[in-house]
């Protein structure tokens, strides 16, 4: 950086820029104070150790030693948005948006990937290191864009728990009564969570194989073709798809890819004892974490596969009235009526999903359904409270009791989905999960461009910034999902009738182009374009810490 450009005695209080390969005197730069923030426990206290191994290669010890958090990130690829989003796929396509679903777990593996070499690498989650570089304004609006992305995970994990009480009860639990219920289970997450780290992880694991197995149940019940499985997983083509199968087909790639999993995952991987000193622990580290991810994405992707083969099978194109006369026949005859008598296609939900599977193959699949989305639902809460915990003490550098946290998060979830409940059917309270599925697509620029950022950033990650290969993979990804969000707003805009929608919604639009051009040009500063920093900006070019390496532990 050239001396006519701002010291960096300008960068905020609390960061002290450590330079890198020599960019200028160290001499010139002044140690600002360190504003520690107040010890509280959380996840990230309990570290675990990882077992040296005798000989070289890979050890099954020690991914079992790693395993854990991809599994816990995976949870955000099954929740109850996703579930649903899966059986609409199904029952509008048949199976042929089975790839859809296959690439859009391998652009969130990618995405995932990124999150974990940054917290691997530099010992910091992405919340922290964007209060570190960004300026005051643009992280609190990071903050307030994930804790909106928090909220309405929240909002579909109570929408999916109050429809599988709905179910389990045969509608003895009026929805607004499943709603309620939910404030019950963050006691019981609060329980839980005193048992320490490795309980909490197999918790998570219990939930995720309770889904596999009755998602899976479902599967065999229905028996779907498997060779046109097989074709609709591996040949990327969609024969007569209109319009409404390309919505679902972008649906699927906003219900996959949350964007405060990111965050949370990159917090995440700091729970395991690596020394940053040594170069090949950290690239050691980064190989079982990624392995993990795999492994976690593939069990959550056959879940989905399920879901999505089963409603493609049984309920393609299939019409209300023939739906409707099978309900009347059946041991579940009280859910007919929901079905109207007309020659329209049918349309379903996770509340409708389950009670044809009753109608079609006995009550035993509909109470399994439920099974499988109250696990859906319950696994849900328990990440978006850390991913709400961890952003609230990157970003804000605050931080509350996880009791606090909780009740934060569910209130807000929990006061506009019983309204909805208590005064509106079913189907609007499922309708808010395809509202709030679109909503985490158009949030998840605002995870994407910064976790891109950072880990292109070499003086932060030295030689585990991200080559040129990975920098093209991750920008096409990046455009990808900001087509898919410009698709949204063009097929919504004209639903709207009159000023009073369009002139807030325009200027809206506004702010969120602007704020997506403003990450786009500070990430394109990472990847050299120097020439466009200005003022404090210039701080991309260092690695800017707050502690030296060290062994990962709570900052």
């Amino acid at each position: 950086m050239s001396g006519s450009g701002p010291s960096m005695a300008s960068l905020e209080p609390g960061l002290t820029g450590s330079l890198n390969r020599g960019q200028t005197d160290p001499s010139n730069i002044p140690d600002p104070p360190h504003h520690p923030v107040p010890h509280a426990q959380t996840y990230l206290d309990e570290l675990i150790s990882i077992p040296k191994g005798s000989t070289p290669g890979f050890s099954f010890r020690k991914l079992w030693a790693f395993t854990g958090p991809g599994f816990l990130m995976s949870i955000a690829y099954l929740d109850p948005g996703n579930v649903e989003s899966d059986l609409q796929c199904g029952a509008v396509a048949g199976f042929k948006l089975l790839w859809v679903l296959l690439w859009a777990t391998v652009l969130g593996l990618l995405c995932q990937r990124l999150a974990i070499r940054l917290g691997v690498v530099t010992g910091k989650d992405l919340a922290e290191i964007c209060y570190l570089y960004y300026p005051r304004v643009p992280r609190v609006l990071l903050w307030l864009m994930m804790e909106i992305a928090i909220i309405g995970s929240d909002m579909q994990e109570v929408i999916g728990t109050a429809i599988a009480f709905s179910l389990l009860s045969a509608g003895r639990i009026p929805l607004w009564g499943g709603v309620l219920i939910t404030i019950i289970d963050t006691l019981f997450f609060l329980f839980l969570d005193k048992y320490g780290l490795r309980k909490l992880e197999a918790f998570f694991g219990l939930l995720i194989t309770i889904m596999a197995l009755t998602f899976g149940y479902e599967y065999v019940v229905v028996r779907p073709a498997q060779t046109e499985v097989l074709k609709g997983i591996f040949l990327p083509y969609c024969p007569g798809c209109g319009r409404e199968e390309l919505l679902q087909a972008v649906g699927i790639v906003g219900a996959i890819i949350m964007p405060h999993n990111i965050f949370l995952h990159s917090s995440l991987v700091k729970t395991r004892a690596i020394d940053r000193s040594k170069k090949e622990e950290v690239k050691e580290a980064n190989m079982y974490f990624l392995t993990e991810s795999c492994l976690a994405l593939f069990v959550s992707f056959l879940i989905n596969l399920f879901v999505m083969a089963v409603f493609g099978e049984a309920f393609y194109h299939q019409r209300n009235e023939d739906v409707h006369n099978k309900c009347v026949n059946s041991s579940v005859s009280r859910y007919a009526s929901i079905f109207p008598i007309n020659n329209e296609t049918v349309s379903v939900d996770i509340y409708q999903g389950g009670v044809i599977l009753g109608c079609y193959f006995g009550a035993a699949a509909l109470y399994i359904w439920a099974v499988g989305i109250l696990a859906a639902g319950q696994s849900s809460t328990m990440t978006g409270t850390y991913a709400g915990q961890f952003v609230m003490e990157g970003f804000l550098q605050l931080r509350w009791s996880r009791f606090n946290r909780v009740l934060f998060t569910r209130s807000l979830a929990i006061l506009p989905t019983l309204f909805v409940a208590a005064f509106r059917d079913v189907s609007q309270l499922t309708g808010m999960n395809d509202l709030l599925n679109v909503l985490q697509s158009i949030l998840l620029p605002f995870a994407v461009l910064p976790v891109l950022t950072f880990t292109s950033l070499r003086p932060l990650m030295h030689d585990f910034a991200n080559g040129l290969l990975g920098q093209v993979l991750m920008s096409l990804i990046t455009g990808l999902v900001c087509a898919i969000n410009v698709y949204f707003v063009v097929d919504f805009l004209p639903t709207l009738r009159g000023l009073g929608y369009l002139i807030p919604l325009g200027l809206l639009l506004v702010a969120y182009v602007a704020f997506v051009i403003y990450l786009l040009w500070t990430c394109s500063i990472a990847h050299g374009a120097r020439f466009l920093a200005r003022g404090r900006y210039n701080r991309f070019s260092f690695d800017v810490t707050v502690d030296g390496p060290g062994v990962a532990g709570p900052q």
